[in-house]
């Protein structure tokens, strides 16, 4: 194997390796509560909107 074909097998395991993180750190953020106050602040949107 040459060292140019290394370097390109070595980057795209960087690349897939920073992928899966990203997936797993964006899962986590879809899969967290609404904090308290968001949904407090939504209620009072609401509520000046006529609660549509």
């Amino acid at each position: 194997m040459t060292n140019e074909m290394a370097d390109d097998k070595s980057k795209a395991s960087i690349k897939e390796q920073i992928n899966q993180n990203l997936k797993k750190a964006y899962e986590t953020a879809l899969n967290e509560d609404v904090p308290d106050r968001f949904n407090d602040l939504l209620a009072q949107l609401r509520k000046k909107e006529g609660g549509k």
